[in-house]
């Protein structure tokens, strides 16, 4: 009996997990042919497209992010292998295209989803999963990739008969703009569903910006999409306000990014006497490494939650390690940043609380 009507639970985990192995091993080799065939032969051999797309692309491309932090690849290697995975996307879509299931449950017509990435967001594989996902569950889907301006995107609206708009971003440093996004579709009449890292684990942010819907999930997406979001209404519109905006400190921060980022550089030559010894290409990527954590200083500040820039502080320290970059550099970051901040006491207590998260981020282990 085949997957598509329903194998044991045992050989359906085997077959995935072969198939996660041989496309693990082509991406390795950057054997976009080998990547293909791993896919669509799984799907000949009667595992359903979306498991391919959910339980074997998905995975595997967490797995190369992971590799990237852990230093293990690098960012050209990393591209290249999102670039093979949205070609094996690309071809079991094409396989698949004539094989759609039946329109979902909506009343009689069928639902238009219109998915997209934010203003910014260049992490478009999710979203691309999830539209091919909607594509296979009966939905008429126009996807729109990465980076779509807010103008574009509502005028795009305008043009077609979307019933509901599904929006995806990946890092929390696009919040402010996907928020932007929420506020302006919602005010043509149209719900919003957000999904993707930015929006936390459990979605706080996207019931912070006053979303019609979060999911953790394509599939959770899809059943939620089909079961249909309530239009926005003005009681909704307004849950999206943000009180504690009124203190400027997040507009504030963020127009002087450039300014603190030249003063923690200034800073940290003193304050690290490792650095001494930085070649330009050092400092080049010490300046970025900054630049983020300013942005993600400035994201915290947006939603009120310092543990989204916690999370970030604790996470970089990973990457920083994997890259051989001196311990005390991060911390002494943060304590020159703070010190830019003493006009600004969210900031300084969001700077404190990544400070404090770092002295409980465990010292590295022995190198495998």
């Amino acid at each position: 009996m085949s997957t598509r009507t329903g194998t044991p639970d045992a050989t359906r985990a085997d077959g995935l997990a072969a198939t996660r192995r041989q496309l693990w091993e082509a991406l390795e080799a950057r054997d976009e042919p080998a990547a293909t065939a791993a896919v669509l032969d799984a799907h000949d051999a009667g595992i359903p497209a979306e498991d391919l797309l959910l339980d074997v692309i998905g995975p595997v491309q967490a797995r190369v992010g992971a590799a990237w932090a852990a230093g293990r690849v690098g960012v050209a290697q990393e591209h290249a292998a999102t670039a093979i995975q949205e070609r094996a996307v690309a071809a079991l879509a094409h396989r698949t295209a004539h094989g759609a299931g039946p329109r979902p449950e909506t009343g009689g017509a069928p639902r238009r989803v219109t998915v997209a990435c934010v203003d910014g967001e260049w992490h478009a594989l999710p979203a691309r999963l999830l539209a091919e996902v909607l594509r296979g569950r009966g939905f008429l889907v126009d996807y729109l990739g990465a980076h779509v301006p807010t103008p574009h995107l509502i005028a795009h609206l305008h043009q077609t008969g979307t019933d509901v708009v599904a929006l995806s971003a990946s890092l929390p440093v696009r919040l402010p703009t996907a928020h932007a996004a929420v506020t302006a579709v919602q005010a043509i009449g149209l719900p919003v569903l957000v999904g993707g890292a930015a929006f936390g684990p459990d979605g706080r942010h996207a019931r912070l910006l006053g979303a019609d819907g979060w999911a953790p999930d394509a599939r959770a997406a899809a059943r939620l999409l089909a079961a249909g979001l309530p239009r926005p209404d003005e009681d909704r519109a307004a849950a999206g306000g943000l009180p504690h905006l009124a203190d400027q400190e997040y507009t504030l921060v963020t127009r002087a990014r450039t300014q603190l980022v030249r003063q923690v550089l200034q800073g940290l030559g003193e304050a690290v006497p490792a650095t001494a010894s930085y070649t330009e290409r050092q400092w080049e990527r010490t300046a970025e490494d900054l630049a983020h954590i300013v942005d993600f200083l400035g994201a915290s500040l947006y939603t009120d939650d310092a543990g989204l820039f916690t999370g970030f502080v604790t996470w970089t320290a990973g990457i920083l390690r994997a890259r051989g970059v001196p311990g005390d550099a991060l911390a002494a970051a943060l304590d020159l940043l703070a010190d830019a901040q003493h006009d600004f006491p969210r900031a300084r207590a969001h700077l404190a609380a990544g400070r404090r998260a770092l002295v409980r981020v465990p010292a590295p282990g022995p190198r495998s």
